[in-house]
């Protein structure tokens, strides 16, 4: 449990000094340069991103139960994750009136993703994962969005055929992952196929 949160603090942490230190992260930028912070960024959210694995699978090994799900919480989790594809979509896919409305969709996407996960998954290791993303996406969206309103983004207005490629992208990625890859990479199939 111990590995787990560790990750959490470090793939989280990294992915919030927008959130918490701003001020830190440009004087970090500017001494060291964009690329060699991107450089640290990303390793650090390597090295937070392996301990999260590592330390989940562990302590799945021995689960405290806060709570145990329904089956049927499953099929529910199921379907809220196919919005978080989608979203996640709209992330990478530019010009899409999602992301236009959205501003941040993987953020909104995260928050879908990590409650689909905590309405089907009762241990102490699933609420501090899927709890603590979904806090985490949480504040970071409201915070992002205030930021944008404040500094005026605008992300256009988007067109309606470009929401049509990311529901579709959505739809295929969330079909492999629910019917494939899911069972494979995590070892629980979704769907039961």
């Amino acid at each position: 449990m111990l590995l787990l949160i560790l990750g959490l603090i470090v793939f989280l942490g990294v992915h919030s000094t927008r959130l918490f230190a701003p001020q830190w992260r440009a004087r970090q930028i500017a001494a060291k340069g964009l690329k060699a912070w991107k450089g640290l960024y990303a390793l650090a959210s390597i090295v937070g991103f392996v301990l999260i694995i590592y330390g989940y699978g562990q302590a799945r090994l021995d689960p405290t139960w806060l709570w145990i799900s329904p089956v049927w919480t499953r099929h529910l989790a199921a379907l809220l994750t196919l919005p978080a594809f989608i979203l996640l979509a709209a992330t990478y896919i530019p010009g899409s009136c999602l992301k236009a409305r959205i501003g941040h969709p993987m953020l909104l996407g995260v928050k879908f993703w990590a409650l689909a996960h905590l309405i089907a998954n009762g241990s102490l290791a699933d609420l501090l994962l899927f709890g603590g993303f979904l806090a985490w996406a949480t504040a970071l969206f409201v915070v992002s969005r205030k930021r944008d309103r404040l500094a005026g983004v605008s992300y256009g207005k988007g067109k309606p055929a470009m929401d049509a490629v990311v529901v579709i992208v959505g739809l295929v990625a969330w079909a492999a992952f629910a019917m494939y890859l899911h069972g494979v990479l995590i070892g629980v199939k979704p769907l039961g196929m």
